[in-house]
């Protein structure tokens, strides 16, 4: 089957987007899906740039929504015309995905990342020569088909359109909180990085019912969207020294909990100073900076943790529900920060996302799709 797909044909070249891209042959646990959204995450762009060792050339994109045109023959839970967004691929079948840990499936690599289908074989092809992956998924295409694994069904009345970043950006930040962190109730949490992984972090420590959700960036717009999403408290990093300004927020003592989601090493490590005795650190940005840790002087006496988190370690045929429901009451407007543009606009969107000029760019691909159908 022929489709569009915005192809990135070597390391750190445009997407270009080509309607002469082969979509492989369905196997008996695949969906093949209509794609009606995307959105564009920062790991899109790590890959496209080559700061992972990947192959080229490859369609990106792993935050898709659409809509099920057929099912394989072993497919339980999902029939033509389910609404779905699709995630990560965990095997279900490695120790951790059996203990529900799909992200940290010891499979998890070779199924998301490898360039090929969790097979081995090709997810598309053009002209004969194979077209590398992303996340088994691929969501910058017209049609793609995925594992039955990879999709969580949603309701029909719901804007399709929307909730395609709720398969990664929304449920990394959110999901740190909820299913890593796991802030009590009353306790303090801070949030370096108001992109769409912060403010979903952000968002999550409210629900959580933390007292102070401080929401830290030098982007005073992105603050002010922070305040209306829940913060308590903003810090513009151009006017005042982080560490300070969170010690004068909670009376000398540090936050509790901090999300950091830019990944700059100065950051970071401000982030550790600014750490309550017995606070914990949650470095989830996909970047290649170091930090410097002195474990005695950061670590040891404060009784201070700095912890990596994969994809919020989320489930997220659980996780994503949770929060279509928060999304309902009100609790977790996601969609204010995104802005859509036509598919064809890809680098623009791109460009806008790296810029910080939007913080959740969304890709439109079936400009016919409305609400409801």
């Amino acid at each position: 089957m022929k489709i569009k797909a915005a192809v990135v044909d070597k390391k750190g070249a445009k997407f270009d987007i080509r309607d002469d891209v082969e979509l492989a042959e369905m196997q008996p646990d695949d969906l093949q899906v209509h794609m009606v959204a995307t959105g564009i995450c920062h790991s899109d762009e790590a890959l496209r740039k080559g700061d992972a060792e990947i192959g080229y050339p490859i369609i990106l994109g792993h935050e898709g929504s659409g809509i099920v045109e057929k099912v394989g023959s072993e497919v339980k839970d999902f029939k033509p015309g389910d609404h779905v967004i699709l995630s990560f691929y965990g095997c279900g079948n490695c120790i951790n995905c059996l203990k529900g840990k799909p992200t940290k499936c010891l499979n998890y690599a070779a199924n998301n990342l490898s360039g090929v289908r969790p097979d081995g074989s090709a997810h598309f092809t053009e002209d004969g020569h194979q077209v590398d992956d992303m996340f088994d998924q691929s969501s910058f295409t017209t049609t793609t088909v995925v594992r039955e694994r990879n999709a969580v069904k949603v309701p029909k009345d719901l804007d399709l359109r929307k909730l395609g970043p709720l398969g990664c950006g929304y449920v990394t930040g959110s999901g740190t909180v909820f299913n890593t962190l796991k802030p009590e109730p009353g306790s303090t949490i801070a949030v370096t990085g108001t992109g769409a992984v912060g403010l979903a972090a952000m968002m999550a420590g409210k629900i959580s019912g933390c007292t102070k959700v401080i929401a830290i960036d030098r982007v005073p717009e992105r603050l002010e969207l922070a305040k209306e999403l829940g913060a308590t408290d903003a810090i513009n990093t151009n006017d005042r020294d982080m560490v300070k300004a969170v010690q004068d927020l909670t009376d000398g003592k540090g936050v509790d909990y901090i999300v950091d989601t830019t990944g700059v090493t100065k950051v970071m490590e401000d982030a550790i100073q600014a750490l309550a005795q017995g606070g914990v650190l949650a470095a989830i940005a996909v970047t290649a900076q170091h930090i410097d840790v002195n474990t005695w002087n950061d670590l040891c006496p404060a009784d201070r943790t700095i912890v990596g988190v994969n994809m919020g370690d989320s489930i997220p045929q659980v996780d994503i529900p949770r929060l279509i429901e928060f999304y309902k009451l009100g609790m977790f407007d996601f969609d204010k920060t995104e802005k859509f543009y036509d598919f064809d606009q890809i680098n623009e969107a791109n460009a806008d996302s790296v810029s910080g000029k939007t913080i959740k760019p969304v890709l439109i691909i079936d400009k016919d799709y409305q609400p409801g159908d």
